[in-house]
């Protein structure tokens, strides 16, 4: 038996190295802790991770782009991933040629929310108030290419809207501006917009996935108040350098959705508002060409460019 065959076989027989590309206690962040524990618990090796955040995500992709394909260094980011190569020309590795994506671990729809005093009670009210003037209304993000950006943005492209973006260093920030009236709309995760809700300060007018959240069954999709086939999440997935041999990432995939499977990890990210996955490699694949197909479409209708 050749070594590299036995060094499959024994895979993993030393500790795992998790990079997330984005900073502690963000949606990557919580995903991929969460599935490191799982991984350590299935494999009983250490998963250690390691936050390296930088515009966007780039430089901790970076950094796993030029680590060996062994399978001892994952990549765990969002939806960011299929982003990024529209925003940065010069990232320094080509997200498609270089890594090689094992499996969607979870994802997380937003809300669409507007500040109390907005006259509109329901989406079809919003799309009349916004065209009636268009760039009147303001909405707050995060950073250039964050979910609370370009979900918004997206929302804009599909519904043919037109309005003032106010960016903040973070979406806590724009929560409190849309909280405050400082901005009149906000598109952001359900967790930070539900306890606002039940106060009367914002008012929820659609729900950005295919379906409900169980988080708030009672607001209706998008797609089913006045904007058909609309979807947009946040989404976090797991790579490893293209190099990687087969087998390695087979045994990868099979960890990952093991893992994702125990109580311990479906549970935690369940509360979190987030829903889990066990997709097939391929399936992976072919969901990541057509979410950067569709974001390479907003940003350039947006004009879009990184800071």
């Amino acid at each position: 038996m050749s070594a590299g065959v036995h060094a499959v076989e024994d895979f993993p027989n030393k500790p795992v190295r998790m990079v997330i590309p984005l900073a502690p206690g963000g949606g990557s962040d919580i995903v991929g802790r969460i599935v490191a524990q799982g991984l350590s618990d299935h494999w009983g090796k250490t998963v250690v991770v390691d936050n390296r955040p930088g515009a966007g995500s780039i430089v901790g992709t970076a950094i796993v782009a030029k680590t060996p394909g062994d399978g001892y260094t994952l990549l765990v980011s969002s939806s960011s991933f299929a982003i990024s190569p529209s925003l940065y020309k010069n990232s320094g590795f080509d997200a498609r040629k270089d890594f090689t994506g094992i499996t969607m671990l979870a994802s997380q729809p937003s809300l669409l929310a507007v500040n109390a005093s907005v006259p509109a009670k329901s989406l079809s009210e919003l799309l009349a108030l916004a065209k009636a003037k268009p760039g009147a209304l303001s909405y707050g993000s995060a950073g250039i290419g964050s979910a609370t950006h370009l979900g918004t943005e997206l929302f804009l492209h599909t519904a043919k809207l037109k309005m003032q973006r106010i960016p903040y260093k973070s979406a806590g920030l724009a929560t409190t501006a849309v909280l405050s009236g400082e901005v009149q709309l906000l598109m952001t995760n359900a967790a930070s917009l539900l306890p606002h809700i039940a106060a009367g300060k914002v008012r929820a007018l659609g729900v950005s996935a295919r379906e409900r959240t169980a988080q708030a069954p009672d607001v209706p999709t998008l797609s089913e108040a006045g904007l058909p086939g609309f979807e947009y999440t946040t989404w976090y997935g797991a790579w490893v350098p293209s190099a990687t041999p087969k087998p390695v990432v087979a045994k990868l995939h099979a960890a990952l959705i093991s893992g994702l499977k125990l109580p311990a990890v479906d549970g935690r990210l369940t509360k979190q508002g987030l829903q889990t996955y066990r997709m097939p490699q391929a399936e992976f694949a072919k969901y990541v060409d057509v979410e950067m197909a569709r974001w390479k479409t907003v940003i350039e209708s947006a004009g879009i460019k990184a800071e």
